[in-house]
């Protein structure tokens, strides 16, 4: 520490790259300083410094590294108290630039494997992004000393060296409940788990937060359950969904996309208080909607599409510029590619025409006319060939009903079990049409991408950066991917711009189906860590967070550089 005052003392008025001569470690009292990286102006992004506190400072339980979900528990719970702690930080840093600034990667409402705070049973690192103090382009020390020393001192002091066990405790038997409850969906076939009381509309279109005075989830009677988890005497109640096809229905604004909303984020773990502590899914369900003008690359949606206009190849299906329908059925095959075992699907988001065709219009344009094969005609074979089920959001066609295992309505906000119901209407009023026309799904093509696809080069130099939550750009190539609804945070997208940069250094594509690739990564993730995939991983590795194989692989699909063949 006091090798670290006397450089500031002496660089102090100098030109601001004289910063690069603290560039190393230094010891203070609670944890070790590392500055990894300095920025070379006020004005670029901020120096990255890691903070390092020894476990003989700030003890860990053993058994919060029993399980990979309780460590991330009790990171989260640490990070969140660094975030805190930032936040209500009262050193005050003045100068030009992003003088004085501290970013820290804060966690939101969903628990992610994160880089931010990581923990062993020998020390804590925190990673952080200070902006070293400048007056215009020369440092200003006496700023610098204050960030560096009396700012990280004090965030540490009210964060890390001092968050109560049983804070940390609290989050990681909040993990063990809830993977208990996975293991119960898991072993019973159930898709989905909504608990009794869960607060399921956010506060608002920006806001991740649970909604003030929302009317709580209550399961129907017949779909009720209740689940024993550890940590509590009292068994979990909720609505569970079994696997098969569900249809949610209901009004318009009585919270049917809403519950369709909370089960798609139920495949991450949620804090407590946030309303979904106990709303949980499937890991595998993926989103499923319409994407006009996205990109296609060597996609066999044939099950869906044949005979096209100018005889156009849908078993090797390529455009620039998707239509509703082509986007969607290449949205199903993608997901099924890598392993989807529940398709979420709302009518608001969907084309219509490759949900349903009545019979009125099958009457009018036949079927050697028309080549969209609708959903309708395929979900069933979905369930019972493939083990795949759908959750679907309808409310403007009963046609489903033939085709639907559970239907639920959403009345003022709470289901009801309608299932028998709709099954009487279609008694009732069966369909003037057979919509099972085709015996199996189809093939599922699986495919390779060309090393050629990754094009991280610009100028002389190779870099690939992520621009926010939903774009990446790839060397000149932009890629984007804003329909990707389950991609929760920048630093999944961060990382997913390390994976690509890290598979064109390493040629790692070569011979490899994008199944083999994402296997791959998942492995590399779980025994070397997010970091394995930066040039520096013994340094700060960026602010990053762990995305699904199914985000990495939607992010590949939607690059127009992609050079595929099939398997």
């Amino acid at each position: 520490m006091n090798k670290l005052l006397q450089t500031l003392k002496r660089i102090d008025g100098n030109s601001y790259k004289a910063y690069k001569d603290i560039r190393g470690t230094y010891e203070f009292n609670n944890f070790t300083l590392y500055i990894d990286h300095v920025q070379g102006d006020p004005f670029a992004a901020p120096s990255k410094i890691r903070l390092v506190i020894p476990t003989d400072k700030r003890a860990l339980k053993d058994n919060w590294f029993q399980e990979r979900y309780r460590q991330t528990a009790a990171e989260d719970t640490l990070a969140r108290s660094v975030s805190k702690a930032i936040r209500h930080n009262r050193t005050t840093v003045k100068g030009s630039g992003k003088s004085g600034r501290i970013q820290f990667d804060a966690p939101h409402q969903e628990v992610l494997e994160r880089s931010a705070v990581q923990i062993t049973p020998e020390k804590i690192t925190v990673c952080l992004s200070v902006g070293l103090p400048a007056n215009g382009r020369r440092i200003n020390g006496g700023e610098a000393i204050k960030l560096l020393t009396d700012a990280m001192i004090d965030i540490m002091k009210h964060s890390i060296l001092t968050v109560k066990d049983e804070t940390i405790e609290s989050a990681v038997q909040l993990a063990d409940q809830q993977q208990a409850i996975r293991k119960e969906m898991s072993d019973k076939g159930w898709i989905a788990f909504i608990a009794n009381g869960s607060i399921l509309p956010r506060e608002s279109g920006i806001s991740d937060r649970p909604m003030n005075n929302a009317v709580p989830f209550q399961s129907p009677p017949e779909l009720e359950t209740e689940i024993s988890v550890p940590h509590q005497a009292s068994p979990v109640k909720g609505m569970a969904v079994g696997k098969g096809i569900t249809l949610i229905v209901g009004g318009g604004y009585h919270g049917k996309s809403t519950l369709l909303q909370a089960i798609e984020r139920g495949i991450y773990h949620h804090i407590a208080e946030d309303g979904r502590e106990y709303v949980l899914t499937d890991p595998d369900a993926v989103k499923i909607r319409a994407e006009d003008g996205r990109n296609i690359t060597g996609v066999n949606i044939s099950p869906f599409i044949n005979n096209l206009p100018h005889g156009q190849d849908t078993h090797n299906f390529s455009t620039e510029n998707a239509s509703g329908s082509t986007s969607q059925a290449a949205n199903v095959m993608e997901a099924l590619e890598t392993g989807a075992s529940i398709l979420l699907v709302d009518e608001d988001t969907s084309a219509t025409n490759f949900m349903i065709r009545d019979h009125r219009m099958q009457e009018l344009v036949h079927k050697d006319k028309e080549p969209i094969t609708p959903f309708i005609q395929k979900i069933k074979q979905l369930s019972d060939d493939l083990d795949v089920s759908t959750m679907l959001v309808m409310g403007g066609s009963g046609d489903y009903f033939s085709v639907a295992d559970t239907v639920i309505m959403m009345d003022e906000y709470l289901p009801y079990d309608v299932t028998q119901q709709a099954k009487k209407i279609m008694e009732a009023d069966p369909l003037k049409q057979n919509i099972n026309t085709d015996s199996t799904f189809g093939p599922i093509t699986h495919r390779s991408f060309d090393p050629k696809t990754l094009q991280t080069q610009k100028g002389k130099r190779s870099k690939t950066q992520a621009k926010g939550q939903t774009h990446i750009l790839m060397g000149r190539t932009d890629i984007s991917f804003n329909e990707t609804e389950q991609l929760v945070d920048a630093s999944q997208t961060r990382m997913i711009a390390e994976i690509i940069q890290h598979l064109e250094q390493r040629g790692s594509l070569k011979g490899q189906t994008l199944n083999d690739m994402l296997d791959e990564i998942e492995s590399q993730i779980d025994q070397k860590g997010l970091a394995s995939f930066t040039p520096f991983p013994k340094q700060h590795p960026g602010d990053l967070a762990r995305p699904r194989r199914h985000e990495i692989a939607a992010v590949f699909n939607r690059m127009r550089t992609a050079l595929v063949i099939q398997a």
